[in-house]
Order: C-alpha cells, then sequence, then structure tokens
C-alpha cells in the first residue's frame, strides 16, 4: 500500500549568498591555475576551456548539488527576443559611448610598458586560421554567456540576498567581474561594462540582455582590432585623434538615449521583467554531477596533445623567451628578421623544419636585442 502522506517542498540546502561565496574562490583559485595552464597549452583552446569548465562547470556542478536549477536561477529562462535585441543594441551603443573613451584616456596615463605588459590584442597573434575563428567565436559567444553565468547569474544573485542595496551589489560585482581579467589599463573600462550588465540583469529579471549586451561589446571590439590589423601594423598601433574619440562618444550616447527612451515608451520591450521563480530539484549524487564535466575536460585536453604537440611546445618556447612587439619607428631589418621568425614558426608547427631549428632563431633574436625585450 502506498503511502499517501504529502511529502515536505524540497528546499535549496545553501542560500544564494553561500553559494556565491563558495563559487567564488573556487572559481578564481581554478581560473588562474587551470585556465592559465590551458591558455599556455593553446590560447584558443584555453579560452573555451577555461569559460566552458571553469566560469559555468564548477557553478553548474555547485547548484545542483544545493538543489538548485541552474537555469532558473541565473536567469536563463526562455530569452525575450525585444529585451534581448535592447541588450545588444545597448552594448553596440554602450562601447561608443563609454568604454572607447575611458580606454583611451587609461591608456593616454598608463605609461608604455604597462600598456604593452597588458595588451590583450597579442592574443590574436601568431594564430592559423581556424584557431583565430575559435577566439573569435570564443570571445564573441562563449565568453558573454559563461561569463554572465557566473558574474550576473551566480554572483551578483548571492550578494543581492545581502544587505547591500541594488546598486552596491551590482557596482561590487563589477569590480570583481573587472579584475577578473588581470587587466589594470583596461580596469575602469570593463567596471563600467560590468554595470551595465549587471543593471540589465536587474532590470529585466533575465539574463539574455546581458549576455547579448556583453556579446555585442565583444564582438565590435573584436571587428574594429582585425579591421586595423588588416589595415596594417602602423594602423593598429596609431592612436587616434581626441576629437574622432569624442565625436564616437556623442554618436554612442545619442544611441543609448534613444534606446533607453524606446524601452521606455514602449515598456512591454522589456520583457516581463519579473525575477524567475527559483526551481529546488533533488539533487543528484555528487559524482554523477562532477564525473562527466572532469571527464569531458580532461578528454579535450588529451585531444589537443594530440593533435597539436608541437604548437604546445612552440607556445612555450614564446613564453620563455618573449619578445617584445616591435616598435613602428624600430628598423626595417628587424621588422623583417621579426617578420621571417614568424613565417619560420609556421613551418615548424607544419612539421616541415625541427623545432629546434626555431629555438635557436628564437634564443638568438632574444640575445642579439636586449634594448628590445623586457
Amino acid at each position: 500500500m502506498e503511502d499517501s502522506t504529502p511529502r515536505p517542498p524540497l528546499t535549496p540546502l545553501w542560500s544564494p549568498l553561500l553559494v556565491a561565496m563558495v563559487c567564488g574562490p573556487t572559481v578564481l583559485a581554478l581560473f588562474l591555475t587551470l585556465g592559465g595552464m590551458s591558455q599556455v597549452l593553446n590560447a584558443a583552446f584555453g579560452l573555451w576551456f577555461t569559460e566552458i569548465f571553469i566560469f559555468v562547470g564548477v557553478c553548474w556542478v555547485l547548484l545542483r548539488a544545493t538543489a538548485y536549477e541552474p537555469w532558473s536561477y541565473t536567469g536563463l529562462h526562455a530569452p525575450q527576443p525585444s529585451a534581448a535585441a535592447l541588450g545588444f543594441g545597448l552594448g553596440v551603443a554602450n562601447f561608443f559611448a563609454f568604454v572607447v573613451p575611458i580606454q583611451y584616456a587609461a591608456q593616454s596615463v598608463a605609461p608604455p610598458w604597462l600598456r604593452e605588459m597588458f595588451d590583450v590584442s597579442r592574443i590574436f597573434e601568431g594564430q592559423s586560421s581556424l584557431e583565430l575563428g575559435l577566439l573569435i567565436a570564443g570571445v564573441s559567444l562563449a565568453a558573454p554567456f559563461c561569463e554572465e553565468f557566473f558574474f550576473r547569474g551566480v554572483f551578483q544573485k548571492g550578494l543581492l540576498a545581502t544587505t547591500l542595496s541594488r546598486p552596491a551589489a551590482v557596482l561590487v560585482t563589477a569590480v570583481v567581474f573587472s579584475a577578473f581579467h588581470l587587466d589594470p589599463v583596461g580596469f575602469l573600462a570593463r567596471v563600467e561594462l560590468g554595470v551595465l550588465f549587471g543593471a540589465l540583469r536587474l532590470y529585466t529579471g533575465s539574463l539574455w540582455p546581458s549576455i547579448l549586451a556583453h556579446s555585442a561589446n565583444n564582438v565590435v571590439s573584436s571587428m574594429l582590432f582585425l579591421l586595423f590589423r588588416e589595415a596594417g601594423a602602423e594602423a593598429a598601433e596609431e592612436r587616434p585623434p581626441l576629437q574622432a574619440i569624442l565625436g564616437l562618444m556623442s554618436v554612442g550616447v545619442l544611441a543609448m538615449g534613444g534606446l533607453i527612451a524606446l524601452g521606455r515608451r514602449f515598456p512591454s520591450l522589456w520583457g516581463t521583467r519579473r525575477e524567475p521563480e527559483t526551481v529546488a530539484v533533488s539533487p543528484p549524487p555528487l559524482a554523477r554531477s562532477v564525473l562527466p564535466w572532469v571527464v569531458t575536460a580532461t578528454l579535450s585536453v588529451g585531444a589537443l596533445v594530440l593533435v597539436d604537440s608541437r604548437g604546445i611546445r612552440l607556445s612555450y618556447l614564446d613564453i620563455q623567451h618573449r619578445l617584445p612587439r616591435l616598435p613602428k619607428d624600430a628598423p626595417d631589418a628587424l621588422h623583417a628578421e621579426r617578420a621571417q621568425l614568424k613565417r619560420l614558426r609556421q613551418e615548424v608547427r607544419g612539421g616541415r623544419v625541427p623545432i629546434k631549428v626555431y629555438e635557436e632563431e628564437l634564443l638568438r633574436q632574444a640575445q642579439a636585442h636586449p634594448k628590445n625585450t623586457r
């Protein structure tokens, strides 16, 4: 005979704050260790590995282990197209209105050695066409989804459960978000971005507008970099005049104002603006939650080693004997020498030249021009 006694409703095992306080340090530790090592192996692989297995995987396992349903908890319930489109538009407009002028000001006051040390555009150098495509896709798709899942879906939600005001929770999350990028030159610009993403998550009750705004920012910045790179090294390094920055800022501010006014005129464009109901689900055994992530991550690293062992060895040599980017006024002979080294690297990676040849040439250039190395 079946027991007809009603069961008590299932409740989550941890509070949102405790989830955030455990997930945050864990993600940071793995980001600095496994994430850093994976990006040393291969920049494109490392980006995807870090986003999927660290920013999403860790939090997903923790949420399931504490009886939370991750999709509803983080705000990834059914996306509302109009709100997502507004988020994307605000991301584009905000890039020109605030990110460009803030970054321009930061680079104007930062010393050259600091700008070079934290020049994130170097990640695109020396990449094959496939790797460049994976990097662009990772920056435009994986990073927005996975980072918003952690920062706005988990961390900000935890802070909102404290005595902090809503604006303070958004700001603290934005500061943590920027600090994770380990880029002092771009710190203020990323804080501003984090405030926009957090405000969108808070205002709409959905994570999708912040994901689309994040994606828009990354897509525009990546496309502009690639366009300048195609125009030549000098165009990529040349700083635009202040008048151009102010012009872009004005256009961006007007565009943002127009989109916000549109949202006020038609409030339904923002969607339901309701925070999704937290759904509690029976937690599976911990091993069953963790094992698929660990096995998939391990297999992906093994596949990389099998497919690109030469590339991994070359990346290690590049770090061991790092050559700084040549200034545009460097002698033509140095530019020709560096270009020849890049071509040699491609030959070595393709298996047409022994790795030892590249190592010797790389070491020779590093020792021959000590004034150009740090």
